[in-house]
C-alpha cells in the first residue's frame, strides 16, 4: 500500500501538468469590460457569429452559497462561444468525431487580487482540428490583446 501512494501522487501530478498544457492563457493589462469588447470585435470582425455568452463567474458566485463554498474564484468571468460554419464543416469532414470541439470558445476573466489584469484563455484544439482551429483562436486572442 505504501508503494501505491507515491505512484498515485506521480500520476496526479503528471495529469495536472498535462491538463495545464491543454489550456492556452494570455494575461492583459486591461480591464474586463474593455477586454471582453475587444474579444467580441475580434470574433465578429472575422465574420463569425457569437452563439452564446456563458456568465460563468455569476453562476459560480450565485451557486457557491448553496454548496457551502466561500472562496471567490473570479472577479468576473465569461466564456464566449462562436462558430465558423466553413471551418467547422472542414474539420468535421476530415473527422466527424471532432464535433465535440464546436463551438469554439474563449474565456475572458479576472482573478481576485489582480487589479487591472484580465485573462483570455482557450482549450488547445486536438486531432484534425488542431492545425485549422489553433491559428484562428490565436489570431482572435492576438487581436483582442492589441
Amino acid at each position: 500500500m505504501r508503494l501505491l501512494a507515491p505512484l498515485f501522487c506521480l500520476t496526479f501530478l503528471t495529469h495536472s501538468a498535462q491538463a495545464d498544457s491543454d489550456i492556452v492563457t494570455r494575461q492583459l493589462a486591461a480591464g474586463f469590460t474593455d477586454t471582453r469588447e475587444a474579444l467580441t470585435l475580434a470574433i465578429e470582425n472575422r465574420g463569425l457569429v457569437i452563439n452564446y455568452v456563458s456568465h460563468i463567474g455569476d453562476m459560480l458566485a450565485r451557486t457557491g452559497a448553496d454548496i457551502g463554498a466561500t472562496r471567490q474564484i473570479y472577479g468576473q468571468a465569461e466564456i464566449v462561444e462562436f462558430c465558423s460554419a466553413a471551418l467547422s464543416r472542414q474539420i468535421m469532414e476530415s473527422d466527424p468525431h471532432t464535433i465535440v470541439q464546436c463551438p469554439f470558445a474563449i474565456a475572458v476573466y479576472t482573478l481576485p487580487g489582480e487589479d487591472g489584469k484580465t485573462w483570455l484563455a482557450y482549450r488547445r484544439p486536438v486531432g484534425a482540428a488542431a492545425s485549422l482551429v489553433t491559428p484562428l483562436l490565436q489570431a482572435i486572442v492576438d487581436d483582442a490583446a492589441e
